[in-house]
């Protein structure tokens, strides 16, 4: 079976029995019928009348439930088509009693069938008609064996297609908590995806920016050393392209050490001084790419306003967690805003979906501190284990 056919029978199963699947259970009165035309049922006028507008309320209140979606008249109509079962199984009785599995085919059809706290209505209303029939043969002398047969048709009849009504209202909702979840996901990747390429060019774009700079003050003064930094332009801008690239693909960073050395080179091209200080041993790849992504987002505010003259970076993993914190002497800067979907905002809904914390905000004295915290698992600490190392470097 193809994918477009199974698509369309999960759209026909999600429908459900329509109406006109339903109109050919009417032979099941073929024997009342023969009632009629054999004489059996006397006046044959008035059975034959009574039969005729009980076939007409069974398909209109089917047609009107089902197609129309009025529940409140298709009810109604329920409820006559329960009342001309009665009356004709009184007035008439022999096969007349088959109109009550009838009746119960379209109480399990149109009657509602609601979840607790409210009542499963379809069932208790096959039910309560079932034991009217039962009790309405035992009353007129029918048989032991006669009225369980009508109790029990009456009653599987209308439960069975209750059961079928509810199963196509589950699939149903189903399948829109499907395209509803499919609809949130595309949402979230591109949520994603913007905030990737945000964290990647925006960094990129400031350094390429800090260099152009240069390359101005440069190009008349020292030549050579203009030359220099316009191909450090141009192996930035490539190294964009690349991480753009990695980005479509949905690779998530380039990881902390990649990230602390680029972080070395924009500071010190900024003219800010740089100290980088790393304690304990190398990190899992996904806390390691977080703390890539702050370390990178951090320098990032950093270079574009801080003002600052100097930026200290400590990253440590200890006792199964891992920080990083990024201080500078600067002016102070924006703080964490969780909604806001990019930069601090970003890397703050990233640290929380890992189960860590991010505060941004002044320091005492001047100057702006960010700092990521991100727990580490024991399987994750597992890989990573090896010898602690501790290193500063100053740029």
């Amino acid at each position: 079976m193809s994918r477009e056919d199974r698509q369309t029978a999960d759209e026909q199963m999600a429908e459900g029995p329509g109406p006109i699947g339903l109109y050919p259970w009417l032979l099941v009165a073929t024997g009342a019928v023969r009632d009629v035309q054999h004489g059996v049922a006397s006046p044959a006028w008035l059975a034959g009348a009574g039969l005729a507008a009980f076939a007409a309320a069974y398909m209109s209140s089917l047609w009107i439930g089902l197609k129309l979606h009025r529940r409140r008249t298709s009810l109604v109509l329920v409820a006559l088509l329960a009342a001309l079962a009665i009356a004709l199984s009184i007035g008439f009785r022999h096969n007349m009693y088959s109109l009550f599995p009838l009746t119960s085919i379209a109480c399990g059809a149109l009657v509602p069938w609601y979840e607790p706290p409210g009542r499963p209505w379809a069932p208790l209303s096959v039910a309560a008609l079932a034991n009217l029939a039962a009790l309405l043969g035992w009353i007129q002398g029918a048989s032991a064996g006669d009225v369980f047969t009508l109790w029990y048709g009456t009653g599987l009849s209308g439960f069975v297609v209750a059961v079928i009504m509810k199963l196509t209202a589950t699939i149903r909702q189903l399948r829109d908590t499907q395209e509803e979840l499919a609809r949130s996901a595309v949402e979230q990747e591109r949520l994603r995806f913007a905030r990737d390429l945000h964290d990647l060019l925006g960094h990129t774009l400031s350094l390429m920016v800090v260099k152009a700079q240069a390359v101005r003050k440069l190009a008349t003064r020292d030549p050579e050393l203009a030359a220099q930094q316009a191909a450090d332009i141009e192996t930035v801008g490539r190294q964009a392209l690349t991480e753009v690239r990695q980005a479509v693909t949905g690779y998530r960073g380039r990881g902390l050490t990649a990230e602390l050395d680029g972080a070395r080179t924009a500071l010190a091209d900024a003219g800010i001084g740089a100290v980088v200080r790393q304690e304990g041993p190398p990190l899992p790849p996904e806390p390691d790419a977080l703390l890539g992504w702050v370390v990178r987002e951090a320098v990032t505010n950093v270079i574009r306003h801080s003002g600052a003259r100097s930026c200290e970076i400590a990253v440590r993993y200890r006792g199964g967690t891992a920080s990083a914190e990024i201080t500078d002497d600067g002016r102070g800067g924006p703080t964490v805003h969780a909604s806001s979907g990019h930069g601090l905002g970003g890397l703050a809904e990233r640290t929380s979906a890992a189960g860590g914390t991010l505060d941004a905000g002044p320091r005492r004295g001047g100057g702006f501190t960010l700092t990521a915290k991100v727990p580490v698992t024991g399987d994750e600490s597992s890989e990573s284990r090896g010898e602690s190392r501790g290193e500063e470097v100053s740029a």
